[in-house]
């Protein structure tokens, strides 16, 4: 049985959009359905729509349902290993291997689900193996659906600190003609500090088959600076329109105020550029270069404390004084870089939280960036926007893409010291430049008080059928979570801009 009905609710938009929109929302996963007491407090929501499931990743736990029924596919969420379980050449990555960190793609191109994540060893000297599981079939529920699963090793390209390999963090992965595309950030094991990124790409042609996949090709970038640039989000392609022919895949992250006694301001982002090795021997390239986009604080950000992003506050106040915290992640883009090929140009979709307060005001909002070309190659800022329409919400946590009309959305969580952290999205046509109008998807209903922590990323994804309808997933509370009282959940919801027609 479903956990709750759906919500639907109507939102009434400005006049470009001509009539009402609706949202309709339905309960994912929550902390009661996870398999392990130890990470319920670490949620990390994402997920993705196929043609006829939804599935979704909370930390350790997957699971899926109808798109029009809402109907789950399994009886309770299975742990994410045990895609990974029935195949005796991945042993790191089934059962426990997996511990977070995880992602659910739909490869459009070749209309398949995609999991993945890294493995985490027993011990601290052990090994870390990056894991990605493929269906045979679209469809979760089809009695010949297998998982076609690989595990890769990562330690020769994460270095070593005081004899522990350096900790794989924070992974994301694209989906590409050529590869599936992954970068993370590399961490010292002692004090969790950046001491990297890596770039990889796996063999995507033989792993849709189910045959030997050919070595991983990963560079790494371990020059000190990487905590200026660290959080690599690689491109992952929406639509069924592949990219144009000898378009490489462009990761995307942000660029950190310089580290100075008063500056807090940047007004770059890094574009990368992976350079495929055509024969998988080991000499791919991962290019740097830089673009100029308005000038932006990081969400949270402190010269005292550059790498503290927590400052959205709640209503509930902590004994001694003072309102409860939680993190806007302010210091990095979010997943996903959504791209799409339009014919006449290429477009990606990228998104952050940056300061918007004024004066002593840390107060955040949502800025977003469109980067387009006309041919092959590296795109360059084609414009770009805040997400700011009042002076009292804090804005966060954002993840955005956009339907085949060129109509963009992004969901994001909201809070202030009087408003429960809950969920809202804004909409608008990119190719229009209309005004993002907000609307509400959920209001919360209690504060988290047993950590900073809101969760890591979020996800919007696009119908692959209609290639209108969005579908977005975030956490929320109905009541204050205390160490003792873990009852965070998880909402789904589906939208789509009234004026898009479907494909």
């Amino acid at each position: 049985m479903i956990k709750s009905k759906w919500l639907a609710v109507v939102i009434f938009f400005s006049p470009w959009f001509m009539q009402a929109q609706t949202v309709t929302s339905f309960e994912g996963i929550d902390a009661s359905q996870q398999q392990n007491n130890v990470v319920k407090r670490d949620v990390d929501p994402n997920g993705s729509v196929g043609t006829k499931q939804y599935m979704e990743w909370v930390n350790i736990s997957l699971q899926a349902w109808d798109k029009t029924t809402f109907q789950p596919v399994w009886p309770n969420p299975i742990l994410a290993g045990t895609l990974w379980a029935n195949n005796q050449n991945t042993p790191d990555c089934a059962g426990n291997g997996i511990r977070g960190d995880g992602e659910v793609n739909f490869d459009r191109l070749a209309s398949r689900w995609v999991v993945s994540g890294h493995s985490t060893p027993a011990t601290p000297t052990g090994k870390y193996y990056f894991c990605i599981a493929v269906s045979s079939t679209d469809d979760l529920t089809a009695s010949n659906l297998q998982w076609y699963t690989y595990e890769f090793l990562l330690n020769p390209y994460l270095g070593v600190t005081d004899g522990k390999p350096n900790f794989p963090d924070w992974p994301k992965l694209g989906t590409w003609p050529d590869a599936y595309y992954m970068g993370l950030d590399i961490l010292n094991p002692v004090n969790f500090k950046y001491a990297g990124v890596l770039a990889c790409a796996l063999d995507r042609t033989n792993i849709l088959t189910n045959s030997a996949a050919r070595p991983i090709q990963c560079v790494a970038t371990t020059n000190g600076l990487t905590y200026l640039y660290h959080s690599l989000e690689p491109s992952d392609v929406d639509g069924t329109t592949a990219p144009l022919a000898g378009q490489d895949n462009i990761f995307v992250s942000t660029q950190a105020p310089v580290r100075t006694n008063k500056n807090t301001k940047s007004t770059l982002m890094n574009l990368w550029d992976f350079q495929l090795d055509p024969n998988w021997s080991g000499n791919s390239k991962f290019v740097r270069s830089m673009r100029t986009v308005p000038s932006f604080t990081p969400g949270c950000y402190e010269v005292s404390s550059p790498d503290n992003t927590v400052c959205v506050p709640q209503p509930g106040l902590k004994t001694g004084g003072g309102h409860y915290l939680i993190d806007s992640l302010g210091d990095r883009l979010m997943w996903r870089l959504a791209y799409r090929n339009f014919g006449s140009y290429q477009s990606w979709l990228v998104s952050h939280t940056v300061r918007v307060g004024t004066g002593t005001s840390q107060r955040t909002g949502i800025r977003w960036y469109e980067l387009r070309n006309t041919g092959a190659g590296v795109p360059s800022i084609h414009q770009s926007g805040t997400i700011n329409p009042d002076t009292v919400i804090y804005r966060f946590m954002p993840g955005i893409a956009q339907d085949h009309d060129g109509n963009a959305a992004i969901g994001y969580s909201v809070g202030n010291t009087t408003t429960h952290p809950g969920i809202r999205g804004s909409s608008w046509s990119l190719t229009k430049q209309t005004k993002p109008v907000e609307f509400d998807i959920l209001d919360g209903g209690g504060d988290q008080e047993n950590s900073v922590k809101w969760g890591s990323y979020v996800s919007m994804t696009v119908d692959p059928e209609d290639d209108c309808t969005f579908w977005y997933v975030n956490q929320y509370l109905t009541a204050n979570q205390t160490q003792q009282n873990v009852i965070w959940k998880t909402k789904i919801s589906n939208f789509k801009v009234a004026t898009c027609t479907a494909r």
